[in-house]
């Protein structure tokens, strides 16, 4: 699959700020839906969608949660869902087209194994199968909109990790780490597998590497001595630092697959991304 990769060569950095990403995009009209999209990188790719003008959908397992931070966003609406059972969401009944769906949501990966009520390890079942399953029910909102675009969060991590075929929910050797880098190997073979199959219906697929983001919840357990000496904290007082070049902090990946390419860009990559399926060319100056 690499020789169809490559980059958007955006200009964009690793400090680029959403607004900066954003900068002349007019999302009027475009519905989003971004799972996770309360917290983290969520929240930040919720915020500035919204502000660019698009409607964006959040679901959430805790609806109240989400919207009391969400609160003073426009254009913003919850919807109750929980990933482990994602057919409920509630967009499939509205008969709206989906131009974009970013399947951000994520679990910080447990110490001990945790399995759903139907026995698959919750990290593979949050971030791969339940996007699967939510994107597959989602599939005539998407086609409905005749150009849309299915952005999968994925992580460097990815490079880490391989499918357990034989033992993918860890019923011997458990261990978080490998688990997570199973769950994020996973988004990027759906994303190349979704745009190949689904690219003739007009939805193309991305999986985004975001970096490694400071001050969430999957990075709340971090050590700061680490993440100083990847060049991700300043050194005396703590405050976040511009990272070294391919040190990325930057919430940016998931935005940019949903802001207009360079013009002479046909296919691409978006963030530091790996095995990534070809991206959507517009001169629209609009998402997708």
């Amino acid at each position: 699959m690499n020789d169809q990769q490559h980059p958007l060569r955006s200009g964009f950095t690793a400090a680029s700020t959403a607004d900066e990403v954003l900068a002349g995009a007019d999302l009027t009209g475009i519905n989003v839906i971004v799972t996770g999209g309360h917290s983290g990188i969520g929240l930040a790719a919720t915020r500035a969608l919204a502000r660019a003008g698009a409607s964006v959908t959040v679901p959430a397992r805790d609806p109240d949660r989400a919207a009391a931070n969400l609160a003073g966003i426009d254009r913003v609406r919850v919807h109750r869902m929980d990933l482990l059972d994602p057919v409920a969401v509630a967009w499939t009944t509205t008969g709206r087209p989906l131009h974009v769906l970013i399947n951000n949501a994520a679990v910080p990966a447990p110490g001990t194994v945790v399995r759903d009520s139907r026995g698959f390890e919750v990290q593979f079942a949050t971030s791969h199968l339940g996007h699967y399953q939510l994107t597959l029910a989602l599939h005539d909102a998407l086609r409905a909109a005749h150009g849309a675009r299915v952005v999968n969060v994925s992580s460097g991590a990815h490079r880490l990790g391989t499918i357990r075929w034989d033992d993918p929910n860890f019923t011997d050797s458990y261990d978080p780490g490998v688990a997570y880098a199973q769950a994020k190997l996973a988004n990027v073979l759906f994303a190349v597998a979704l745009d190949r199959r689904l690219a003739p219906d007009g939805i193309r697929g991305y999986a985004v590497h975001p970096g490694v983001v400071l001050g969430t919840q999957l990075n709340a357990g971090g050590d700061p001595a680490a993440y100083r000496a990847m060049g991700l904290l300043d050194q005396t007082a703590g405050r976040s630092s511009t990272p070294r070049p391919g040190r990325r902090r930057s919430s940016r990946a998931p935005r940019r697959s949903c802001s207009p390419p360079p013009a002479d860009s046909s296919t691409g990559s978006a963030g530091s991304t790996s095995r990534t399926a070809t991206s959507l060319p517009s001169t629209t100056g609009r998402c997708p």
